[in-house]
């Protein structure tokens, strides 16, 4: 720099001439020769450039990672496909970490891409090798073999062993060894707890499965097929949901946290807004309401009705199947929660008759049928297009403010109560200073109201508001259980084995 300005200061001087005439004012003592004065200037303009330049230097400020997304317009979101992750509904895409990923890009004004895997793939991979942004559903801390830094835990799972038809359960991993072999399917998380196992407990069993997936392993397993599976407790709960003769045997361990997870680097911006992300959806009650979306109708889950209902669907729903379908048809609903609540009601028997004189496929009351012009409630095709028109009309009752599904399940206990219950428990909500659109709190509320049955039936000393909530649990159960009989289980676009 000091070179430079000395050349300056020399080339100058020798553009310069002073006169020397008699007479000259000071204004005209230096005059620049006009050749040489556009010269003058490009050299005035670099030297004041070269501190901002820095020679042929150009400094560029790194793009964060949290910036890159926001530029690249979407969030790569990497998650396992299964039942309360990603996994196919009657009216689209549904589970815990495909809402939890659609909240958190809305947060960041991007769009979200899933990139599923199978129910055991290694999502982990996905984020070493810079494909994904996030991984959702982790076990927290586990050994990845790759650097990751984890979000919040947001939920907590146990690994466990299901067992299914033929064998008898194991008292521990010791007892399981003896009496047969442990499966679980390739690249899946529980393959690190069987090797640290392996040298606690002798003679233990188990092998990778590389050619089937954990629903594969655990159809097998309901059929006796295959000794024993081991998986979390989340997916545990569904598998016996979904696969008949399918058992609990034990925990194994501890349980274990999940969490996000992403590929640990200096850059943080992501991982900061990530925690901002969670403590906001845990503040507002967002992260519980969704909890009990997915969670709430599965953890009194019984076997026995289960499996009563997949007989049922083969031997009496084919009977009124088109009915239900021609009343889901005109009304706009699906057949299949249609279905659900006449099993509840009736469990698909057209002569059903309660105590109290209710009776038919979908137990109309007197009353009802007469404001329905029912003549006959043991008609099933009346009876179904009655009920629809019934649940239809209730629907439409229920704000549009309030988001899927949980009006649906409003209008299930408004079904079941009457709308102006359903009212009088929003209104306690709201004086508790909590969100009345959530379902989660209704339930909360719903068994203080100490009325009578819509149907002038009592159940025990149940209030009625406890048995409205139960009845709204078990049509869950039951739709969720038709849905993935229907539409066995498939897989949505965008699914890929690792």
């Amino acid at each position: 720099m000091v070179s430079i300005m000395n050349f300056l200061s020399k080339f100058t001087h020798s553009s310069l001439k002073q006169t020397d005439q008699a007479g000259a004012t000071p204004e005209t003592a230096w005059q620049v020769e006009p050749e040489k004065l556009s010269w003058m200037r490009c050299l005035i303009f670099l030297v004041l450039l070269l501190p901002v330049s820095g020679w042929n230097r150009v400094i560029v400020k790194p793009v964060s990672q949290l910036e890159k997304i926001r530029q690249q317009g979407e969030l790569r979101f990497v998650s396992h496909y299964g039942p309360g992750t990603y996994y196919n509904t009657a009216h689209g895409v549904a589970g815990l970490e495909h809402d939890l990923a659609g909240l958190f890009a809305r947060r960041l004004g991007v769009a979200v891409r899933f990139l599923i895997n199978d129910p055991d793939g290694p999502v982990d991979r996905l984020i070493a090798s810079g494909k994904a942004d996030v991984a959702g559903g982790v076990f927290f801390n586990a050994s990845h073999g790759f650097p990751l830094r984890f979000g919040p835990v947001y939920r907590r799972v146990t690994e466990q062993v299901l067992y299914g038809a033929g064998h008898s359960p194991p008292a521990n991993l010791a007892e399981l060894g003896e009496t047969g072999v442990l499966q679980v399917a390739a690249g899946n998380e529980h393959i690190a707890t069987l090797r640290a196992l392996r040298q606690q407990v002798s003679g233990l069993n188990w092998r990778i499965n590389p050619e089937l997936d954990v629903d594969e392993l655990s159809e097998l397993a309901g059929l006796g097929k295959v000794d024993y599976i081991l998986t979390d407790s989340d997916r545990s709960l569904f598998l016996r949901h979904t696969h008949p003769g399918l058992q609990l045997a034990f925990d194994v361990g501890e349980s274990h946290p999940v969490a996000w997870a992403l590929l640990k680097s200096e850059d943080v911006s992501l991982y900061v807004e990530m925690q901002r992300f969670f403590a906001g959806i845990r503040a507002d009650g967002q992260l519980e309401q969704l909890m009990d979306r997915y969670f709430g109708h599965t953890e009194d889950m019984s076997g026995d009705l289960d499996t009563a209902l997949r007989r049922d669907y083969h031997k009496r729903l084919p009977r009124f199947k088109h009915w239900f379908i021609q009343a889901g048809r005109r009304y706009g609903l699906d057949w299949r929660l249609l279905a659900a609540v006449a099993y509840q009601e009736s469990r698909w028997v057209r002569e059903a008759v309660s105590p109290e004189g209710v009776r038919g496929l979908m137990m109309l009351t007197e009353d009802t049928a007469r404001e329905l012009k029912v003549r006959d409630r043991t008609d099933p095709a009346t009876s179904i297009m009655a009920a629809a028109a019934y649940l239809r009309q209730t629907l439409a009752n229920i704000s549009e403010d309030i988001p899927e599904p949980d009006r649906t399940w409003y209008a299930l206990a408004a079904y079941n109560l009457g709308y102006a219950h359903i009212e009088e428990a929003r209104d306690l909500v709201e004086r508790k200073g909590r969100d009345p659109d959530k379902w989660i709190e209704i339930k909360k509320v719903l068994p203080k109201l100490g009325t009578l049955p819509r149907h002038g039936r009592r159940e025990g000393q149940n209030k009625r508001g406890e048995v409205t909530v139960n009845y709204v649990t078990h049509i869950r159960r039951c739709y969720d259980l038709l849905v993935w009989l229907t539409e066995q289980n498939g897989k949505p676009p965008g699914f890929t084995r690792l």
